[in-house]
């Protein structure tokens, strides 16, 4: 199973956009802990160092659903201001959302066709005599690079394939914000009043109890396969 998730501190102030940095830390701890792997698909950092606008994550795992209903909707920071001191609001809230409807891209190199070429300009013996440059295309996206940094045709090859993965990710980065534009209203929408999780104090102490015992289950399952290490 697979989901798209989005932190997002909406139009809030800085203070949401630290709360959500704050917030992806907590959060990609959890999802360790869950055996759930992640990909960091896109982040808008904030207007300060260390905040962040909202970042975007692939989630991949079995238990999904089970995970996110503790973390989807809004979140609650109780605290002061880390940024104006004499500022007299204390409650800050941010919202973590499921993106619906996306296709992921599926990046494979198998799915990339490379081409030989000479390298072209200025570059010394070997220009425009041996095929050291290098095309590579993917074929889903019908996107492609030209990489000639190297002398050598492996390099090359190993340079364009890093580069057409960005150049194709970039394209899906584009189409998850035009579609995060067409739900900002959506993410703007928050239950203030009723957040699924709160955090407390500069240290973010949490103030929340997974109700699924579910960590209990692995805390125990790891304690009682130490005691069988020990037996051994």
């Amino acid at each position: 199973m697979e989901k798209l998730i989005q932190i997002t501190s909406g139009r809030g102030p800085l203070e949401c956009q630290w709360v959500v940095s704050k917030v992806l830390k907590t959060f990609l701890e959890e999802v360790k802990e869950n055996n759930i792997e992640y990909e960091m698909i896109h982040r808008e950092n904030g207007d300060e160092n260390l905040t962040l606008k909202s970042v975007t994550l692939l989630l991949k795992g079995k238990d999904l659903k089970e995970f996110l209903q503790t973390w989807l909707g809004s979140i609650c920071w109780v605290g002061k201001s880390t940024f104006r001191k004499l500022h007299k609001r204390s409650n800050w809230f941010i919202g973590i959302f499921e993106l619906e409807n996306l296709k992921t891209i599926d990046f494979k190199e198998r799915d990339i066709k490379f081409q030989t070429a000479r390298s072209q300009g200025s570059g010394g013996q070997n220009v425009n005599k041996v095929n050291t440059a290098v095309r590579a295309t993917h074929f889903p996206s019908k996107q492609s690079v030209f990489v000639q940094d190297s002398r050598s045709q492996l390099e090359n090859k190993k340079l364009s394939i890093i580069r057409l993965k960005e150049k194709v990710m970039g394209v899906y980065i584009q189409q998850l914000e035009s579609k995060m534009k067409e739900t900002w209203s959506l993410n703007l929408q928050v239950e203030r009043g009723n957040p699924v999780r709160t955090f407390t104090g500069t240290d973010f102490k949490k103030n929340y109890q997974d109700k699924s015992y579910k960590r209990q289950r692995n805390v125990l399952k790891n304690e009682l396969k130490n005691y069988s290490n020990d037996l051994n």
